[in-house]
């Protein structure tokens, strides 16, 4: 895949600073570009690197950037038009074509007849299975589940029964979608199971990265909106709603019934309890938890920063004493208050 400067100029609606029949075949961050390459420039800490870099064009959004380039093209947005060129240079990620010989699929399946279906697949009874999708080695799909247009399943995800895809998803290696949340009656003698009888709805554009899991409803489903792009290693528990367009980083988990609206981000390791409300346009930063419901858009935070382990110590002891400190702090207050009223 080759395209010359003017090419992806115009794909990214910029303006080409050099020449225009440059050759292209592939993109690369500023340090390692090579000349055949393209490179971005979205964060200005990066700026030194442009007197530097070997990349035959660079994506930056201001001429006096791109004065001190051979070839440049001049964009709004450098790094939404990286992501837009990034689609250009997919390579092929398979060579399967139709269905495999090794899977085993259900005569009460209904499959596309363009679906692609790699080697191992297992697909149980009354699975549906809409056009252009291609499931990966090994997937199993359970009793009941419903794929529409254009997914693209990686290899040994596992769909469980009647969970339901909307088009144009990815979910990544290792998925689980649809096992049981985590619902347990305590008896004198132990737990007892509370079967989970919702499933898993899943809706349109959604990414959802490697060994995450998304448990189904205990009654109602567990719904994930449209545009929703989960990371790997996630834990969205039972009933968890999410609204369009929210962004779950890397290690998060997500207790059960808790509603998260939409152009939310969670960031990496947020940990957020059961039975919230967090309304849209929420930034949790990394690290953080979330024990009570958030009602108001902005960017929220928990925990303290990281120090020196000495000085960490020194505040951590500090906070202990927190409490006594407080009561001491009223103690006084009255007391100055009973000087300035007999004054």
């Amino acid at each position: 895949m080759e395209y010359t400067l003017a090419q992806l100029a115009e794909t990214v609606q910029g303006r080409v600073k050099g020449d225009p029949e440059l050759r292209i075949d592939g993109l690369g961050t500023l340090e390692n570009a090579k000349s055949n390459h393209i490179g971005f420039l979205a964060n200005p800490k990066y700026k030194s690197q442009l007197a530097t870099t070997s990349a035959g064009a660079v994506l930056v959004k201001s001429d006096e950037l791109a004065a001190v380039l051979d070839n440049a093209i001049v964009v709004k947005n450098p790094y939404l038009a990286f992501a837009a060129l990034s689609h250009l240079f997919v390579p092929a990620t398979h060579k399967w074509a139709g269905m495999d010989a090794s899977c085993t699929v259900s005569d009460k399946a209904v499959i596309a007849e363009d679906v692609v279906l790699a080697p191992n697949v297992v697909i149980d009874d009354d699975v549906v299975i809409e056009e252009g999708c291609v499931i990966g080695a090994g997937t199993v799909i359970g009793r009941g589940a419903r794929i529409s247009k254009k997914c693209f399943i990686y290899p040994n995800v596992t769909l469980y029964h009647d969970v339901i895809i909307g088009s144009d998803c990815i979910i990544h290696s290792g998925a689980v979608i649809g096992a049981d949340g985590f619902g347990f009656a305590p008896t004198k003698d132990g737990w007892k199971k509370i079967h989970q009888l919702g499933s898993v709805e899943i809706g349109s554009r959604v990414e959802i990265g490697a060994n995450t899991t998304i448990d189904r409803g205990a009654i109602e489903n567990t719904k994930i909106g449209d545009g929703v792009k989960i990371d790997n290693q996630v834990q969205i528990a039972h009933n968890v709603v999410i609204g369009d367009n929210t962004a779950i980083a890397g290690c998060a988990a997500i207790a059960g019934s808790t509603k998260i609206g939409a152009f939310c981000t969670i960031a990496g390791g947020v940990g957020i309890v059961g039975h919230l409300t967090i309304t849209d346009c929420v930034h949790i930063t990394a690290m953080s938890l979330v024990s009570k419901s958030i009602l108001q858009e902005g960017s929220y935070s928990s925990g303290t920063g990281l120090e020196p382990t000495d000085k960490w110590r020194r505040s951590a002891a500090r906070l202990r004493r927190i409490d006594d400190m407080a009561k001491q702090i009223s103690k006084l207050e009255q007391q100055v208050n009973k000087l300035l009223t007999k004054g």
